[in-house]
């Protein structure tokens, strides 16, 4: 062999493995793409995914789908070439790994938080529906937050009858008579645990990125007869199915159909207020919906501009900041008549 050809062997032979590595080792990068749907009108496993006891449920038509991401899981790697592969890809993302699954959370504390947020996006839409289709009810305690001032001293469950004398009748109050506080002082609440009454002093403390904003760390859900249960198992987490879930309920605890036969989908957080909040993916979770079917999209506000560049055609994008807001728009659109706020560039 001259030490030419023996030269271009070993140049052949170290690219081969060095195309080998790079295929076989990671790259700090997680992909996002379009995940599955789910219309929450509809079954799942045989059970509505929404199903409500306790009051008085109307016929629905069409499909009013909540939306998904797919994320590369916590315990897998992407390879170069398959995060070359997302990129190229109009419709996948990537992200730095260390901002979706933060080096200091294992798996199991991810796939926690995911399924705690979940829980917490539910006991909001039922609030936000209930009171939006007029249902009385009572505001109870739905998370306590670890190391608050109320941990140890409130429990998730507890009604909450009185705030500082007040009577409760709405998941609002309670936050607005504990923000008349200063920083450091007590709110009484008068709650109802187990069948009993018992009275219990929490001392308010700042919230977190405002020093002069008082809170207590609870959220609040509802105590009600009208019993709401999300029938999805664990196939779903985070925050941002809130949305669809709300209009979900309203649709059923309402007379006439909402939707009027439509194929809507939809994202976004809700709090117990109704408010929409933004999400991540946005633009993922309307091509999907497109491959589902859907088409008309509802977008929280803030990330309607990231939505006009989902580059995905023949579905309509409609503006949302409140489930009412939405619930209006729903109806324009079976009516024919009406606003029906749209994302523009």
């Amino acid at each position: 062999m001259t030490r030419r050809t023996a030269t271009l062997v070993t140049s052949i032979v170290v690219l081969v493995l060095t195309l080998g590595l790079v295929t076989v080792f990671p790259v700090p990068f997680v992909s996002f793409s379009p995940g599955p749907v789910k219309n929450t009108l509809g079954q799942s496993k045989g059970k509505p995914v929404i199903e409500i006891t306790g009051h008085q449920t109307f016929p629905t038509t069409g499909e009013l789908d909540l939306t998904t991401v797919s994320v590369t899981s916590p315990d897998r790697e992407l390879t170069l070439p398959q995060a070359m592969r997302n990129w190229l890809d109009p419709h996948h993302d990537l992200f730095p790994r260390d901002i979706i699954y933060p080096p200091e959370q294992s798996a199991d504390e991810v796939e926690e938080q995911n399924t705690a947020e979940m829980t917490g996006s539910q006991d909001s839409a039922v609030a936000a529906a209930l009171q939006e289709a007029k249902v009385p009810f009572k505001p109870k305690v739905s998370t306590v937050s670890k190391g608050s001032p109320a941990d140890g001293k409130l429990k998730p469950g507890d009604v909450v009858l009185q705030v500082d004398g007040t009577t409760a009748t709405q998941v609002p109050q309670v936050g607005e008579l504990v923000r008349k506080h200063k920083v450091g002082e007590d709110v009484s609440f008068l709650i109802s645990r187990g069948g009993k009454q018992e009275t219990v002093v929490v001392k308010t403390a700042a919230t977190p990125g405002d020093a002069d904003r008082p809170m207590v760390g609870i959220s609040i859900g509802v105590d009600s007869p009208v019993k709401v249960t999300v029938n999805l198992g664990q196939d779903i987490g985070g925050p941002s199915a809130g949305t669809a879930f709300a209009l979900a309920i309203y649709d059923k605890l309402t007379d006439g159909a909402l939707l009027d036969g439509k194929h809507v989908a939809g994202t976004g957080t809700i709090d117990a207020l109704g408010q929409v909040g933004a999400i991540g993916g946005i633009q993922q979770k309307i091509a999907g919906a497109k491959d589902a079917g859907a088409t008309v999209f509802l977008v929280p506000e803030p990330n309607c501009e990231a939505a006009l560049h989902a580059d995905v055609d023949g579905i309509r994008l409609v503006k949302i900041s409140t489930l009412h807001e939405a619930i209006e728009a729903l109806k324009a659109l079976a009516s024919g008549t009406g606003d029906v706020p749209a994302c523009t560039k």
